[in-house]
């Protein structure tokens, strides 16, 4: 490993992370993993890259020097950003896993115990048969999940990251709400909010904002099309804000009209929820239990809304296509993984059908503490309300008005 200091965290940090990783390979009794996540490969290395389609793995040994897979254009993100000193660049004309196949030979693993990760976006079913009919000699074992074990619960350092990510996201947040407003496009409001994100300091996201409006609020993941804001209507945007591949999210609800009785009602719902959520939360807890106390407050509603996904997720590294970690862990029934101190979670106790049109939201990024919660936010939950008559109103009081007629002359006057 190479020391250096320019690196998103302290070279210790990685240290650490390789070692508890090699004490995980040995307890399940290998030689090598092979990484191919692009998520566990920065959180091992610090490399990142958006040409992550491309295959690229990082090969770690129990006893001897890990070392990387590329593409030969990508190699320079080894050498400018990671610790890794050892790489095996393959061209845009090579085979990429005959690659990792030879470099396995050559290091001597071959015929050893080497784990995979099977379950891997990146690491294709065909890919894999290659190995498998490859390396006759050696046990291919499936090892997913290996690396999210030390993951799933984030150090200190990580968390202060996670914090500058939250900066942009509530930054982000706030220029999507002062956007909103009737004639706007969602197109624009998307625009305010990456915007100021990237003002922040937040870096390019996995997902860029979800912004939708009026009935289209309804259609799940949507975001913006081009659609105007119409008077009246309410806008939806979830925010998720990046620093060095770190996310934070939240959901926010903007109402151009007064506040109807249920839509109050959703709201104070969902601020209950998060209410309880961070009274009750500890370390101890199992997910279900709190996916249990959040849904039971969401499910109380009489405004014919419900929650109709998981009620949050972990969240922390990403890559495009999801800036999630919910296949490590995610808050829903019959999940017996127990809370632990440092793991971070999006909790998203939205309402999806007030009034059989309408969803709405308000969630938070938490982190689980020694003996509780603590939120990366400090931005109100409130729904923010811009009704459109006070709007006209008060551009109507900020018009300079004409001097009155008093019925004198120019010259009586004067």
């Amino acid at each position: 490993m190479k020391q250096r200091d320019d690196m998103t965290f302290p070279f210790e940090e990685y240290q650490n992370r390789i070692n508890a990783l090699r004490t995980r390979i040995a307890e399940r009794h290998l030689d090598a993993v092979v990484i191919t996540d692009p998520e566990n490969i920065m959180y091992l290395t610090d490399y990142q890259t958006t040409g992550y389609s491309f295959f690229q793995a990082l090969v770690v040994p129990l006893e001897f020097e890990p070392f990387m897979i590329t593409r030969a254009m990508e190699e320079s993100n080894v050498i400018a950003r990671t610790w890794v000193e050892l790489t095996r660049p393959y061209p845009d004309t090579g085979d990429a896993v005959q690659m990792l196949v030879d470099a396995l030979r050559e290091f001597k693993l071959s015929d050893k115990r080497i784990g995979y990760e099977r379950n891997s976006y990146f690491f294709p079913a065909y890919q894999q048969d290659v190995i498998h009919t490859s390396l006759r000699e050696g046990k291919l074992l499936d090892c997913f999940g290996i690396v999210e074990e030390g993951r799933i619960c984030k150090s200190p350092a990580e968390i202060e990251i996670m914090k500058k990510a939250a900066v942009a996201t509530e930054s982000g947040m706030i220029a999507g709400i002062d956007a909103c407003h009737a004639g706007a496009t969602e197109n624009e409001i998307a625009a305010a909010i990456s915007s100021a994100m990237f003002k922040a300091g937040g870096e390019p996201p996995a997902v860029m904002p979800y912004v939708t409006s009026g009935p289209r609020t309804m259609i799940g993941h949507a975001t913006w099309e081009g659609r105007t804001v119409k008077p009246g209507e309410h806008v939806f945007l979830e925010v998720g804000g990046c620093y060095r591949r770190y996310h934070t999210a939240m959901m926010r609800t903007v109402m151009l009209s007064e506040m109807s009785d249920s839509m109050y009602k959703a709201q104070e719902l969902m601020k209950q929820a998060l209410t309880c959520m961070h009274e009750y939360i500890q370390p101890g807890m199992t997910v279900s239990d709190v996916d249990n106390l959040i849904r039971n407050i969401i499910s109380s509603n009489d405004v014919g809304a419900r929650l109709i996904t998981r009620s949050g997720y972990s969240i922390g590294i990403a890559f495009p296509p999801s800036w999630d970690e919910g296949y490590i862990c995610s808050l829903k029934q019959g999940e017996s993984t127990v809370l632990r101190e440092g793991m971070t979670f999006h909790v998203i106790p939205w309402m999806w059908g007030v009034d059989g049109d309408k969803t709405c939201g308000i969630s938070d990024t938490i982190h689980i503490t020694e003996d509780g919660a603590d939120s990366f936010f400090t931005l109100d939950k409130d729904f923010v309300c811009k009704p459109e008559k006070r709007q006209r109103l008060e551009s109507v009081d900020d018009v300079p008005k004409k001097p009155a007629k008093t019925g004198k002359s120019k010259k009586e006057a004067s």
